[in-house]
């Protein structure tokens, strides 16, 4: 009877566990999800103003799905799109991430870089990401400079350490960003400084969000800060979130909108709209984008 027992539990055991890996494998990491977010950083009597934020495609040539969603968020009318990097999977990626941002190229955009727009992603134990200090190893070469072309003649603004105005909802709007910190490519000191008295709003925009670049924008008087990388843990426990963040940010700080410590300006950090092409599974954190409406303080 006892070795019934133990053997139901144990079949029962990795039933549960083989549905939960199907079940993250096959549908949430399709379960594309549009997020809203108010964010008050407008001067008094200001109009709203809306921010699409897309981040962390991961795009493979075949995922036509994730390209139609993506190409609808057009439909969501935003006055400014805002792309936080990590793109491409795969060298012959550049075609469909053209095939998901081609209607919202006739917008305002501005967009920064990830490691993954660089270089490929290559097969990783899933528990190294609980170790800070491993070696960091990438893949094959990425067609960046490609992208890059792409979206700066269609009028989008590279911010990959630079730093520039444009207008966009009728406004001024001041932006700056920096290539990935994740692998050490950005130039903040380059491009810092006082934000503009002559800009209605000022945006920064990093991949990774790591708190000592958060802190020097914020101090910089950025009202909203941008970022993606951590998939928003990827794979989440209900109840208590996720597991790991792949950056210097708390867990409780993974995703979503959030006041940054010791200052007025916000962070939202995307949980993004792919996954590790080696590790295609999202558990307890659908895929996502979001549209943020700036309001009045």
């Amino acid at each position: 009877m006892r070795k019934r027992t133990l053997f139901s539990l144990a079949a029962g055991t990795v039933a549960a566990g083989a549905a939960t890996l199907a079940y993250a494998s096959l549908v949430e990491r399709n379960m594309f999800t549009l997020r809203r977010f108010d964010v008050p950083v407008l001067a008094p009597d200001a109009e709203p103003l809306r921010i699409l934020h897309i981040s962390d495609l991961h795009m493979m040539p075949e995922q036509r799905r994730k390209q139609r969603w993506v190409a609808a968020l057009a439909a969501t009318d935003p006055d400014l799109v805002v792309v936080t990097g990590d793109n491409m999977a795969d060298p012959a990626a550049v075609p469909g991430v053209l095939r998901a941002l081609q209607p919202l190229l006739d917008l305002p955009g501005a967009f920064v870089f990830g490691s993954n727009d660089y270089r490929g992603p290559i097969f990783k134990n899933p528990f190294s990401y609980f170790n800070p200090n491993r070696e960091y190893v990438q893949g094959a070469e990425l067609p960046a400079d490609e992208l890059r072309q792409v979206l700066t003649d269609a009028g989008w603004t590279d911010l990959n350490n630079a730093r520039t105005t444009i207008k966009a909802g009728g406004r001024v709007i001041e932006l700056v960003g920096v290539d990935d910190p994740h692998v050490e490519r950005d130039d903040y000191p380059l491009v810092a400084g006082p934000a503009s008295d002559l800009a209605d709003l000022h945006v920064a925009l990093t991949h990774s969000p790591e708190p000592p670049l958060l802190d020097l924008m914020a101090a910089d008087g950025f009202d909203l800060l941008l970022a993606g990388h951590t998939h928003g843990g990827q794979v989440c426990v209900p109840f208590y979130g996720a597991l790991v963040t792949n950056c210097g940010l708390p867990r409780n700080m993974v995703k979503g909108l959030h006041r940054w410590p010791g200052s007025d300006s916000w962070l939202h950090v995307s949980a993004g709209l792919g996954t590790h092409p080696t590790a295609p599974v999202r558990f307890a954190c659908p895929p996502e984008a979001s549209l943020l409406t700036l309001i009045p303080r």
